[in-house]
């Protein structure tokens, strides 16, 4: 009887530890990361050239946590811990904040889709940056719309944001976004919501997205707070009461060559009256040359319309061209040229420190990118 028991109990442990052996292998822990800096030239800022070491050119430095943990019958828990970081100066990126790129959890359903909570990316920049030629990470930033009008650039981020996800059917996935104003008493004050859809099928990739903000940077605590939105240091736009941006693309591969077009629309109705719009249209290709090198031709015109006194109607053309040589497959070498006139306005190109003391400007980085 005794040599029972102790057989009971010694495989009764052996099972607890297989067990925890199991649920371990279920979940998974992945650090991740960009590093990426390069010397850029621009001909005109303020008046003088300017020779500078410039951090996340390609796509912004940064390390992440991603996580899940599978809960069986198709459900898992979700999460990711994004920071960002300047690699020139070791200093936090996003305002500061630990993890200023992303911080969500969730939970997925194979059948249901999936739901987070937290910091995230609205749909226009999860979708529509499919079509942008810097959201492929194919040029630098430098080659998105002046003043970074739609936020492909990623001038903000969106606090306290619930998300829906759909599952993938036959090449279609949808997400929406609420996001809350998190003041008592003023429930539509900086709250945002989003939507927008994804097709793919085969060569072919559509997409479309909306988002709203109300009362942006209107305090610290709301979906976009006011130390991550627009501001007169970067751009014409501020002082915003209510924003919109709306648009669709797409793209076609044709063997080593992919061409894209993409429109965006961004409104600022100002807290002074009259409001800021911009009309934005991008054509690009991208053509893998030899299975390390790609080349990249963008070209992007912006239609600026003003009624309020703090700005002007203006217009905006801006061509950029560049390569990437990739020494392996976590490390390329790249090599950017981009330039853009203005009419009705000095020049600036999105991403650059100061405008042009003219209506032309012009610059060219070169860099190096490594992932991990």
């Amino acid at each position: 009887m005794m040599h029972k028991q102790i057989l009971r109990a010694t495989l009764a442990v052996a099972a607890t530890g297989l067990a925890g052996a199991a649920a371990h292998a279920q979940s998974s822990v992945t650090l991740y990361g960009i590093v990426d800096a390069g010397i850029t030239y621009t001909n005109n800022q303020k008046g003088q050239s300017a020779y500078q070491a410039t951090p996340g050119n390609v796509q912004g430095s940064r390390w992440g946590l991603l996580g899940s943990e599978d809960l069986g019958g198709g459900n898992k828990v979700l999460f990711r811990l994004e920071n960002s970081f300047n690699l020139e100066t070791g200093a936090l990126g996003g305002g500061g904040r630990m993890f200023g790129r992303g911080a969500w959890v969730g939970l997925s359903n194979d059948r249901a889709g999936t739901i987070t909570l937290g910091r995230q990316y609205n749909s226009v920049q999860d979708y529509l940056s499919n079509m942008q030629i810097n959201g492929v990470g194919a040029l630098s930033q430098y080659a998105n719309a002046v003043y970074d009008n739609d936020d492909l650039n990623n001038t903000y981020r969106t606090d306290n944001a619930v998300k829906y996800t759909t599952p993938t059917w036959a090449g279609f996935t949808a997400n929406a976004m609420y996001a809350f104003s998190n003041t008592a008493g003023q429930f539509a004050n900086n709250r945002a919501w989003s939507a927008g859809a994804d097709y793919v099928n085969g060569p072919l990739h559509l997409d479309a997205a909306y988002s709203l903000v109300d009362q942006p940077a209107s305090n610290t605590a709301g979906a976009a707070p006011s130390d991550n939105y627009y501001g007169t240091s970067s751009s014409i736009i501020s002082n915003v009461a209510r924003n919109q941006v709306w648009g669709a693309g797409g793209s076609y591969a044709f063997g080593p060559a992919t061409l894209a077009l993409l429109y965006t629309n961004s409104q600022f109705n100002l807290i002074a009256g009259g409001s800021l719009r911009f009309a934005n249209y991008e054509a690009s290709v991208r053509y893998q040359l030899t299975p390390a090198t790609l080349l990249s031709l963008g070209y992007i015109y912006t239609s600026q319309n003003s009624s309020a006194a703090s700005a002007a109607n203006a217009h905006y053309n801006q061509v950029a061209v560049g390569g990437e040589y990739f020494l392996s497959k976590t490390t390329d070498l790249y090599l950017n040229g981009i330039y853009q006139n203005a009419a009705g306005s000095k020049a600036w190109i999105e991403g650059i420190s100061n405008p042009s003391s003219t209506n032309g400007q012009f610059s060219t980085v070169a860099g190096i990118r490594h992932k991990f």
